[in-house]
């Protein structure tokens, strides 16, 4: 399976788990694109919404995207109430769509399963002069040098043939990548903001933002079984409490 339609498998576990950004991001995005009623933008990749009403509630025109159709269809009933609301279900490869008619495209934790040499000429396209690019990815981050029941899950992947992912919360290699990549396609006035949260999970809780990824999703289902059976039984010995800190990347340019 095409991991992409993974996320169309559960979509209210999906919407009720995936975490939504903070509003100080929100806030950051409008002041930078002066969003406001005249303006149209364009989301890609909408999932089930978790970053689409502070766009939609400014009165701007939102035109979504999205490749799974349930998801689609679970975001047009969604947010079915704004009349300035509107959904394709296609890929960003094949949506068409007239150049120069948006005054901003965004994209929440998305924008990576699109070809950059793809997505980067294609946003340049379809954005007016001046038109701002918005993309911010969620990372979420478990470990602490002193978190035992971060080692304990880590072991709990090893055994069942995963390796342990040296995750880093502040990526800075990561972040000037990103950052270059954008500017290497024209694209000017680059601002990059980090953002953190934190969120709590029981373990139920944690387990089913776990089935939110596409890499846990596709697993086969035996060894998924117990695999999860043993991350819930270690989050149940500490108090039943697993922490998760968020870092969110934003970047913002202009055509």
């Amino acid at each position: 399976m095409d991991k992409r339609f993974t996320f169309n498998e559960d979509v209210k576990n999906y919407d009720k788990w995936r975490p939504s950004y903070c509003k100080e991001l929100f806030n950051d995005i409008i002041q930078y694109s002066e969003l406001n009623q005249n303006k149209k933008a364009v989301e890609v990749g909408i999932g089930t919404g978790q970053a689409t009403k502070p766009f939609l509630v400014t009165g701007c025109d939102v035109t979504a995207i999205e490749l799974g159709k349930n998801l689609a269809e679970y975001s047009k009933e969604k947010f079915k109430e704004y009349k300035n609301f509107s959904v394709y279900n296609t890929s960003f490869e094949n949506f068409e769509f007239n150049d120069n008619s948006f005054d901003i495209l965004y994209s929440a934790t998305a924008f990576h399963w699109i070809p950059e040499d793809i997505g980067y000429p294609k946003v340049l396209n379809l954005l007016k002069n001046n038109g701002t690019l918005a993309l911010f990815w969620n990372k979420p981050f478990i470990k602490r040098e002193d978190d035992l029941l971060h080692q304990k899950i880590q072991s709990i992947y090893q055994k069942y043939g995963f390796s342990d992912t040296k995750f880093i919360e502040n990526d800075t290699a990561r972040y000037n990548k990103i950052s270059k990549t954008i500017q290497s396609y024209g694209f000017r006035d680059l601002e990059v903001k980090l953002y953190h949260q934190t969120r709590v999970f029981n373990s139920s809780g944690y387990i089913s933002l776990l089935n939110t990824y596409s890499d846990h999703i596709i697993m086969e289902t035996s060894t998924k079984e117990l695999l999860y059976s043993e991350i819930k039984n270690a989050i149940l010995e500490n108090g039943n409490i697993l922490t998760v800190y968020d870092t969110i990347d934003l970047y913002l340019a202009r055509k």
